[in-house]
């Protein structure tokens, strides 16, 4: 059980909150390249309870500003966008992409005030088809040269999806390895020749074994967490006999985004980004180390659960998140259909928009979860008594070399060494040719 005042700390992320104001200490995604495709590249963006524009001016120079014309108070969502910024339709005043007032052309000479008005603007950086921006003081810490960032273009397809509820339950979910065997379990196997771009669908490793057969059968992992200098690495063994043990590694990279197996030649890095307290997104990276990403398939796929312009998932709450009971008797054990971002989505969704944990009995499979918690806390009080981002978990100096993180999904000889999958993770990516 967790008392409410903790609660609180840990899910409030607005503007002057302590977890808002350690959030704001890192990279977060904003948008999606593809959000900023065709010939008006101007979308809305909320995050951290904060309603902001992110747009593309002429130039081509990315621009994130306060949403709300500083006149009075118009919507810059409907703004003019011109080669050098973005011009509010109510009087013309003109804003580029640092928020300066470039133009009130309404306004006679004695009267002009350019320089007097401004915008609340961030830094953006646009990285494999994901728009980063950096929301917080002093200036931005490089973006972590995690696999997925460093990756080429040809090999990360980005996509994003919509969820009510707090960022972080939808965190808990994905250092929670225990869940996979129940909430993800299929009640038959499929061809994993056919599980290209879809989690837990394929053969674990070298190994033609379903992932799903292992899941089923072995609920029961043994589970170490690692303290890393990018936030925590889990490991689950699932003990399949005296000589063999299933070793599915992931990591949380602090202070939102987890790292996960999908397959044994691709990863997925995911970012779960407050909207305000009670929606977020979670953005993702699909990461390749070996073959160019098949973006059309992949984003023909999860556009059957999303969509646009928004993201959010056909199904939810308001229709029962597709449950059907005759489904659960034969096929999942949810009765939520095919899509592990169903099964998410009502785990993450269904407690309400903020869990009450002040009810919540954590287990021994939630360790990584109270290490978790653990770490928020103190990096929030950290970064309300710091100026600088150097003490804070995961801000390197330039130049760091990568940190991967390690990932890993296998099935391996009982009781090898860390050092073992270790390897294995290091010779896959440096077969990855990037």
């Amino acid at each position: 059980m967790l008392a409410p005042e903790m609660n609180k700390k840990l899910t409030e992320t607005d503007t002057g909150t302590p977890g808002g104001t350690l959030m704001r200490r890192y990279w977060q995604p904003v948008a999606l390249s593809d959000e900023l495709s065709g010939n008006r590249p101007v979308v809305p963006v909320r995050i951290f309870g904060e309603d902001l524009v992110l747009f593309r001016d002429g130039e081509g120079t990315l621009g994130l500003i306060d949403r709300h014309c500083p006149h009075r108070q118009a919507d810059l969502c409907y703004g003019r966008l011109e080669a050098n910024g973005l011009r509010c339709p109510f009087h013309g005043w003109l804003f580029d992409a640092e928020g300066s007032c470039l133009d009130q052309p309404g306004e006679l000479p004695e009267n002009n005030r350019v320089r007097h008005f401004g915008q609340a603007a961030y830094p953006c950086v646009e990285r494999n088809g994901m728009i980063f921006g950096y929301l917080g003081p002093c200036d931005p810490p490089p973006l972590p040269a995690i696999d997925s960032l460093v990756a080429p273009d040809s090999h990360v397809f980005a996509f994003k999806g919509f969820l009510e509820c707090n960022y972080l339950q939808a965190v808990e979910v994905g250092i929670d390895p225990a869940h996979a065997s129940f909430l993800h379990r299929y009640l038959q196997d499929e061809d994993t020749d056919d599980a290209y771009g879809r989690q837990f669908r394929g053969g674990t490793g070298d190994e033609d074994v379903p992932v799903t057969w292992i899941m089923r059968n072995f609920p029961a992992p043994t589970i170490d967490v690692q303290r890393t200098d990018f936030g925590l690495q889990i490991e689950a063994r699932r003990h399949l006999s005296e000589s063999r043990d299933h070793v599915r590694v992931t990591n949380l990279i602090f202070p939102n985004a987890i790292v996960i197996p999908m397959s044994k030649s691709m990863a997925i890095t995911q970012w779960h980004v407050p909207v305000d307290d009670h929606n977020c997104y979670w953005y993702a990276h699909f990461t390749s180390y070996d073959a160019p990403v098949d973006k059309p398939r992949m984003r023909e796929q999860r556009m059957e659960l999303y969509r646009l312009p928004d993201y959010k998932p056909r199904v939810g709450r308001f229709n029962q998140w597709g449950y059907d009971p005759s489904e659960q008797e034969d096929e999942t054990y949810t009765g939520m259909g095919m899509d592990i971002n169903v099964h998410d989505q009502w785990a993450v969704e269904s407690p309400g928009a903020i869990t009450d944990r002040s009810r919540e009995n954590l287990a021994g499979t939630d360790v990584a979860i109270s290490r978790y918690r653990a770490m928020l806390l103190r990096s929030m009080d950290k970064a309300a008594s710091t100026e600088t981002n150097a003490e804070l978990p995961l801000h390197r100096a330039e130049g760091s070399p990568a940190i991967g993180p390690e990932w890993h999904d296998s099935i391996m000889d009982s009781g090898c060494p860390r050092k073992e999958w270790l390897d294995g993770y290091r010779d896959r990516r440096d077969k990855a040719g990037w």
